[in-house]
């Protein structure tokens, strides 16, 4: 496959270390989840296992899938642990792709969603993490740049303060959208869409299992399609998130919060929402900014 993406630089925050994957030995089949974050990643890595082992409840994913550019634990123990994997491997990243090792070996899939309900599903991560959480990303060997710190009292705050300095105080999310945006017609990549898993389930599963070339056994659907809901893995929320939800004293299931849109109506205006999608265009193109709104690619 030519003219495949390069890796042009590094990342580094209170989360990611992005040198992990220049180590990283990618094997002929392996799977890689990408997303800016909050925007069904961990639904995804649920879908990809349950059709990888035929519906299967007791699988633990959060440890068969891996954040691979979290900076906890070092990526030393990270990469050996992924290296003992003998399952196909299905990983995890947050980076834009000119941060990632891009391999013809492995096959990619990529989820958007409108970036008003990856903000109110963050802030929602966020305010409820405990102070584990606080100290793993930021009393950890090795940070690079400043503490992450706890987020204001004020939702409206919280989001006009990450669209202004654009993904603050995780990381940019204009560029991350655009890089996998332009990588949407090689052949494997596929670009998903929070809103079409949503609102079709079981055909985008099959989309998905197609794209992986992954047969489904069709005793297995039915158990597939109730492992994947989000119902289920709300209310078995300790297997699908790291740690089984220590981060959060409230547990897993504040990880796995409503999984709905729209909440953001409620507390942004008209003028801020066509403010937002008039930004969202700007940086995007217009192709790009209607299918980050809505999806239907």
């Amino acid at each position: 496959m030519n003219n495949l993406p390069i890796k042009t630089r590094e990342m580094f925050s209170h989360h990611l270390d992005s040198t992990i994957w220049n180590d990283f030995e990618f094997r002929n089949d392996d799977i890689v989840i990408s997303t800016y974050g909050k925007s069904g990643t961990t639904w995804m890595q649920q879908i990809i296992a349950q059709l990888l082992f035929g519906g299967n409840p007791n699988l633990e994913v959060a440890e068969m899938s891996p954040w691979m550019d979290l900076r906890i634990p070092p990526k030393e123990i990270k990469l050996q642990l992924v290296a003992a994997q003998t399952h196909r491997r299905f990983l995890k990243t947050h980076l834009p792709v000119d941060a990632l090792r891009f391999s013809n070996k492995a096959k990619y899939i990529y989820i958007g969603r409108d970036a008003r309900d990856v903000i109110w599903s963050m802030y929602n991560h966020h305010v409820n993490a405990n102070q584990i959480w606080y100290d793993a990303l930021n009393k950890t060997p090795g940070l690079v740049g400043p503490e992450i710190e706890k987020p204001s009292e004020d939702i409206k705050e919280y989001w006009n303060e990450w669209l202004q300095k654009d993904g603050f105080p995780f990381w940019p999310f204009w560029e991350n959208v655009r890089s996998w945006w332009k990588t949407r017609d090689l052949p494997n990549v596929k670009l998903i869409h929070f809103s079409d898993l949503k609102k079709d389930l079981p055909t985008e599963i099959r989309h998905i299992a197609a794209f992986l070339e992954i047969d489904i056994n069709d005793q297995d659907w039915p158990k597939i399609l109730e492992y994947c809901s989000f119902e289920w893995m709300k209310n078995n929320a300790t297997k699908s998130v790291p740690l089984g939800g220590a981060f959060w004293d409230d547990g897993a299931k504040v990880f796995i919060n409503k999984g709905v849109n729209g909440r953001w109506a409620d507390t942004l205006s008209d003028a801020d929402s066509k403010k937002y999608e008039k930004q969202a265009e700007l940086e995007l193109g217009k192709e790009c900014a209607d299918w980050l709104k809505s999806g239907h690619q």
